[in-house]
């Protein structure tokens, strides 16, 4: 870590600002379609509820494997820009496919595009961010980043749900719509950032070698575990829907969760990533696990709105603390040439212990009920605790 000192946020390079409202833009055209996609399918396509299920699980699993070969290469060739670009081309080409879907085929091959997409620019734009930042402000950077991306996943869904009021529940117009920024955030990121030169030593060599995993190192490993564990703590966001519900929230104001949640996610997550550039990482880490547990404990035992929205809120600011934080980890433990690499396995594992988590939720809610799956989310967090204690001094500043 370095001493404590003042950085205002001018300090941050600019290709950082261009970087998070690229990602804010393509969130709110992106949103825009997936929180009302399964409504269109359902409703205006005929699908069927398995088959939207089937839809999303593909996508998910498409993204993925995808972020592992797109880091990879990204270190591979050297730059990261022109791959993150591609990603991001991608994400705006699928957009109109949306809007003229007739059958299911067409928004099947949209969704998959789409997430390949998201899949091709993730790890190279996060290595991005780390190669532009400098050490004593990438924290910052990354919870920069993260505010502004989360800010169009509040945006999007409250667009969409807007301009379906004004034009009577017109799907294909608000998907039209949401072609705009995702056309603006391919231009921004074109125009706007200049990727800086990584020096190299030799030949380009293939990442993904066993000699090049094991530069990687057992510090960058353990964040990989750690991070794999915390995100088993703490599943998908859709749980919190499903406990608004059971808390008498009305199913029109339902969606308001998770808006509640995502406005505090991004108001707390510039502040923790400029706090996590003047303490220790470990430290920072292990206060977001229990304000997870806290909040955890709460929507287990609340019955009443309110409660509920405490435990919302609370689960807002642990991401807000966690989620750069983490990324800023990654780079820290990784070689600069390996870090695309690094950002594809620590995505891949992370997303597959989402999978795991959600569906363990899952079981547990129908079979033991909600409180029971929050209390099983508290105790991973003691699990992810213990890891952070048994190596705090060794391997985490």
């Amino acid at each position: 870590m370095t001493d404590p000192k003042s950085f205002p946020p001018q300090k941050i390079p600019p290709g950082i600002w261009v970087l998070g409202f690229v990602s804010m833009l393509m969130d709110i055209s992106s949103e825009m379609i997936h929180s009302l996609l399964p409504l269109f399918l359902v409703g205006t396509l005929g699908v069927s509820v398995f088959t939207v299920g089937v839809i999303e699980g593909l996508a998910e699993s498409t993204a993925l494997i995808v972020k592992v070969f797109s880091g990879a290469l990204s270190d591979y060739l050297g730059k990261r820009k022109g791959l993150a670009l591609f990603g991001y081309v991608l994400g705006a080409f699928t957009k109109p496919l949306f809007a003229i879907a007739s059958g299911a085929g067409l928004v099947i091959a949209a969704r998959l595009i789409d997430r390949v997409g998201k899949g091709i620019r993730g790890a190279p734009r996060d290595a991005l961010i780390a190669d532009i930042a400098p050490p004593e402000v990438r924290g910052a950077a990354f919870g920069l980043r993260q505010s502004l991306d989360t800010v169009g996943a509040f945006v999007g869904p409250l667009l969409g749900v807007g301009l379906m009021l004004l034009w009577a529940n017109d799907f294909r117009a608000v998907f039209w719509v949401a072609v705009i920024p995702g056309l603006l955030a391919v231009a921004l990121l074109f125009f706007g950032v200049q990727e800086p030169e990584l020096h190299r030593n030799g030949q380009r060599t293939n990442p993904i070698t066993r000699e090049n995993l094991r530069r990687l190192g057992a510090p960058y490993w353990w964040v990989v575990g750690i991070g794999a564990v915390f995100t088993l703590a703490r599943f998908s966001e859709a749980f919190l829907v499903l406990r608004a519900q059971q808390t008498g929230v009305p199913v029109a104001l339902v969606p308001l969760v998770m808006v509640a949640m995502n406005l505090v996610y991004a108001a707390s997550a510039y502040p923790f990533g400029w706090l996590s550039d003047r303490m220790s990482h470990a430290k920072l880490l292990a206060l977001g696990l229990i304000v997870l547990m806290v909040a955890d404990g709460v929507l287990a035992s609340g019955r009443q709105a309110s409660t509920l929205l405490v435990g919302v809120a609370l689960w807002g600011v642990h991401m807000g603390m966690t989620q750069g934080l983490l990324a800023t980890m990654v780079a820290d433990t990784a070689p600069a040439d390996l870090r695309g690499t690094a950002y594809g396995f620590f995505n891949l594992l992370s997303g597959v212990a989402m999978l795991v988590a959600s569906g363990l939720a899952g079981w547990l809610w129908d079979q033991h009920g909600a409180a029971t799956t929050f209390y099983a989310g508290a105790a991973f967090c003691v699990i992810a605790l213990l890891g952070l204690a048994l190596r705090w001094r060794r391997w985490v500043p």
